[in-house]
């Protein structure tokens, strides 16, 4: 499996992002997150270094695979991603757009069980919200900074910018 892939990032077209090797002569597609396609949409060329999970996408009712390469800015949030990957009717794809915010206002909407929060990914209605929440509740509260499992389990409301905000404010 490969699990690391760097290069330069030519482009971004949707969740696809084509890095080419550093020699330039293989270019690789790699599927991100909608939260980080957006953010490197314009971004321009430049070195990036993705970790990576690779899976096989059937074609045709499971006649043919596709081999598929999903890159992630850490390792720690692509653990998330396969978390999330666990929940039941969530697949690498759905996953994949409905990560429009990052892992960690995801998993600060589901340890406050916040349905509503949830709901405005794209991908997730107020049932897949709620199934969200009840098979990833006590899962997922690694992703958040240290002390907003307390700030919400009293009811206190966390930084705008989330756990990255909130390192920065520390």
């Amino acid at each position: 499996m490969i699990c690391r892939i760097s290069g330069l990032l030519e482009g971004v077209n949707g969740i696809g992002a084509t890095i080419a090797s550093p020699a330039g002569d293989v270019a690789r597609e790699v599927l991100l997150p909608a939260y980080l396609a957006a953010r490197w949409e314009h971004g321009g060329r430049r070195e990036v270094t993705l970790h990576t999970l690779e899976y096989l996408e059937a074609q045709g009712q499971g006649t043919s695979f596709i081999p598929r390469l999903v890159g992630f800015e850490s390792a720690r949030d692509r653990a998330f991603f396969q978390l999330l990957t666990t929940v039941k009717g969530i697949g690498n794809r759905k996953a994949l757009r409905a990560m429009a915010a990052e892992p960690g206002a995801i998993a600060r909407a589901i340890v406050g069980k916040d349905t509503k929060a949830l709901t405005k990914l794209p991908e997730v209605g107020k049932r897949m919200a709620e199934t969200i929440i009840a098979e990833l509740s006590g899962r997922v509260e690694g992703y958040l900074a240290p002390g907003e499992v307390a700030e919400l389990a009293a009811g206190a409301t966390p930084p705008a910018g989330g756990r990255r905000a909130a390192a920065e404010e520390a």
